[in-house]
């Protein structure tokens, strides 16, 4: 298979793009997870499985201009035995929210 300079190129700016994406994506469930982390210590909980979970995302308005905005889901126990649902919303490279259950936690960090 020979590809022309063209094709070439095309190629290389393609990796290029889906390179950055999947690097701001794992940046934004690490962030995600440093926030669910930061907010069970503050909320005296304890954060399961030591993970979040990709939800969702959409486009919204972040300063003006358009930003993506993440949801991550994660699990905790405020019993030990329980387990309880709290949620991470990322717009663009900041922490939106993040809410415990029901309870909102944190919210507006820039």
């Amino acid at each position: 298979m020979n590809l022309s300079a063209t094709e070439f190129a095309l190629l290389a700016v393609l990796a290029t793009v889906l390179g950055l994406a999947w690097r701001a994506s794992v940046d934004a469930r690490a962030l995600a997870f440093e926030a669910a982390r930061d907010a069970c210590v503050q909320a005296g909980v304890q954060l399961l499985d030591d993970t979040v979970v990709f939800r969702s995302w959409r486009l919204a308005r972040a300063r003006g201009g358009p930003a993506l905005e993440r949801t991550y889901l994660f699990d905790y126990s405020d019993d030990g035995s329980g387990r309880r649902h709290g949620f991470v919303v990322l717009r663009g490279g900041a922490v939106e929210v993040v809410g415990l259950g029901p309870t909102l936690v944190a919210g507006g960090r820039a």
